[in-house]
């Protein structure tokens, strides 16, 4: 039987490389779990990872206007969207970003051709679904590059909205494409498509947490202003739980969709429980998981994947300091 790789052609096989070697160059975390998936899938969520980290790096890039960050969305959206040709972003972009200091960043927008070209040989569905989530990204992001200051963003109301757009929006994606390949995976989330939002959002929440001491040296905080650190730690404790309630639908026969999930997902409470132990922290760092700790529990998903109980019972034991935000 032929597999699914031998039928490519060399400019295809040649384009699933740079997606695969830049993967590993821009995300430790997504080039552990992206791989964990069926061929098909693992194809199309490393794609649109790729292609959310181009709208990433214009939000991060410091130097940029709010106007100049807002034209190179829309621009690349127009890309996406087959409206310009992809080389008109690719040029303005590198060029407003030449004092950027990301190589590996500044290469993969240079490679935008090839992400899209990558793009174009998934199926309609999911490039559909992909184009979707890029645009409410992107629009997203656009409007809250004029909302960064350094007191925060006006309320818990802003706050959610913010972690939906960056997030959110991709645990929909995630829903979607799943479903796309797997008839199981889309009957047993049926009905409960929203826990999928809170899965994202969980994993937003915790990014957010662990790099606010570098948003706040920048001038930037993404935390909402009249909320306390605890109230967010309870936020975030609760959409892990709707995230815990969202990898238990899955089924085990997906086991690999199972296992990326959970492992995003278990990185997520055990580095919020890091934060929650301390009252105040000044780099990521001191709360970053350590290599041991992420490849041991890399090892232990491949067994709790096949057992609820087991997959419970990290999340009841890994999130004891997190539990007493919500008794709190």
């Amino acid at each position: 039987m032929q597999s699914p790789t031998s039928s490519l052609t060399n400019t295809q096989a040649e384009d699933l490389a740079y997606q695969k070697t830049i993967l590993r160059s821009v995300s430790r975390t997504f080039a552990l779990t992206i791989p964990l998936l069926p061929e098909p899938i693992e194809k199309v969520v490393g794609n649109t990872y790729l292609l959310c980290r181009i709208v990433d790096t214009i939000e991060d890039a410091a130097n940029l206007s709010v106007s100049k960050k807002q034209e190179l969305s829309k621009l690349f959206i127009d890309c996406v969207q087959e409206r310009l040709p992809t080389q008109d972003f690719v040029n303005a972009c590198l060029l407003a970003l030449r004092d950027y200091g990301n190589l590996d960043e500044l290469d993969l927008i240079a490679h935008t051709p090839t992400v899209l070209r990558i793009l174009h040989t998934c199926s309609q569905e999911d490039q559909v679904a992909v184009s979707k989530c890029v645009a409410i990204m992107s629009e997203g992001m656009s409007y809250f590059h004029g909302k960064q200051t350094q007191a925060g963003l006006n309320d818990l109301k802003e706050f959610e909205k913010y972690c939906y757009v960056v997030a959110g929006v991709v645990g929909e994606l995630l829903t979607t494409i799943f479903s796309n390949h797997s008839a199981a995976f889309a009957k047993s989330l049926q009905a409960r498509e929203g826990l999928a939002i809170a899965f994202g959002q969980a994993l937003q929440m915790t990014n957010i947490l662990k790099d606010s001491p570098e948003d706040q040296a920048r001038g930037v905080s993404w935390k909402p202003a009249d909320i306390s650190q605890s109230d967010l730690l309870r936020i975030a404790y609760e959409k892990l739980q709707d995230s815990m309630q969202y990898i238990l639908l899955i089924p085990k026969q997906d086991s690999g969709i199972r296992r990326f999930c959970f492992l995003a997902f278990g990185l997520a409470v055990m580095t919020l429980s890091k934060i929650a132990k301390r009252t105040k922290f000044n780099h990521q760092s001191e709360v970053k998981l350590s290599r041991r700790t992420v490849m041991t529990f890399y090892t232990f998903t491949g067994l709790a994947v096949h057992s609820d109980l087991l997959m419970k019972s990290f999340f009841y034991y890994s999130s004891k300091v997190l539990r007493k935000f919500a008794r709190a």
